[in-house]
């Protein structure tokens, strides 16, 4: 009985409380809604000059031509009105690619041009009529065209590769390693690779696959407009091999012998390569005619061939004893 009177007390507090908190919450979401309603009517009342973009695209293009460039595919209008009239502008979707002819101004050169007051003219019908346009960029648009000529050429990959410490770059692939150019056929005389943007990586210890986009060329199309670039690093190991001294330009009938008879090559390698690396794929040799010209007690000893990747590779010994015998 006591736990049921207690249990009703608290359900009497607790709307009473509720009762005067609601409605002094109520009474400030009013005023605050008004308050916000009176600065947005002030605010939307104000003069507003924006910038916007409104994309660009041709049409009624001859199957038998190929767009090769376009120098702007946007138009940057700058437009002032109310601030009513702007919301749409700027967060609609008000402004959808403008169509634009191509038949209407691409030339038998292979080029057209389109003023920007052309454009205005197809824009000003989407506008408010109380909107004014301040300022039109660019002044033009220029597009070349061709009749579908087109080659194919090597990409050349500008980067810079900076290993890590204790690391050296192994392997780099371009995908693809070719593209199609689509050009005036004096320009495509005049195109012989397709050069991909500038790009650096600096102490690269991990594999690094990335998209690279390719340098436009004026009047030029490339397809595609970029390629994957993939950097394969791998981690340096030193080694060394035990090479056989071999003699050249020994004449008939003699015969050189070197003391040691074998040298230790040594080198740096990377991890994957340490174990594939045979002491064959190096040639140390001496060179009689230098022995004929210069005689000495030790003779000259060189490295003349390695594998191609190795790194640092040298003798240990730079001379060597020898003994010229005659058969």
């Amino acid at each position: 009985m006591d736990e049921s009177r207690l249990q009703r007390a608290c359900r009497i507090a607790r709307n009473f409380l509720f009762k005067v908190v609601n409605k002094e919450f109520l009474i400030f979401l009013f005023f605050l809604f008004m308050s916000g309603a009176f600065w947005l009517i002030l605010a939307l009342n104000e003069t507003y000059e924006r910038e916007i973009r409104v994309p660009l695209q041709l049409v009624n293009v001859p199957k038998e031509n190929v767009v090769t460039s376009v120098s702007d595919s946007t138009l940057r209008v700058t437009v002032r009105d109310k601030g009513y009239t702007m919301l749409p502008y700027v967060y609609g979707d008000v402004f959808k690619p403008l169509r634009v002819d191509f038949k209407t101004y691409a030339k038998a050169s292979g080029r057209g041009t389109i003023p920007a007051a052309d454009l205005l003219k197809l824009l000003t019908p989407k506008l408010s009529s109380s909107t004014r346009v301040t300022t039109v960029k660019p002044e033009k648009i220029e597009f070349y065209f061709n009749d579908g000529s087109f080659k194919r050429i090597p990409v050349k990959m500008l980067c810079k590769l900076s290993p890590g410490q204790s690391y050296y770059i192994a392997k780099t692939v371009v995908s693809p390693d070719s593209v199609t150019v689509y050009a005036s056929d004096e320009l495509l005389d005049s195109i012989t690779y397709a050069s991909t943007e500038q790009r650096r990586f600096d102490n690269v210890t991990d594999t690094i696959i990335t998209t690279v986009r390719l340098r436009s060329i004026r009047g030029a199309k490339m397809v595609p407009a970029s390629v994957t670039y993939s950097v394969y690093p791998d981690v340096l190991i030193e080694k060394s091999v035990e090479v056989p001294v071999e003699a050249i330009n020994m004449p008939p009938g003699k015969v050189l012998r070197t003391f040691p008879a074998r040298v230790r090559v040594l080198f740096v390698t990377g991890a994957s390569a340490y174990r594939s690396i045979q002491p064959h794929e190096f040639s140390v040799v001496v060179d009689f005619n230098e022995l004929a010209n210069n005689p000495s007690e030790k003779c000259n000893i060189y490295l003349r061939a390695m594998p191609p990747n190795v790194r640092n590779a040298h003798t240990e010994l730079q001379q060597v004893d020898y003994l010229i015998e005659q058969q």
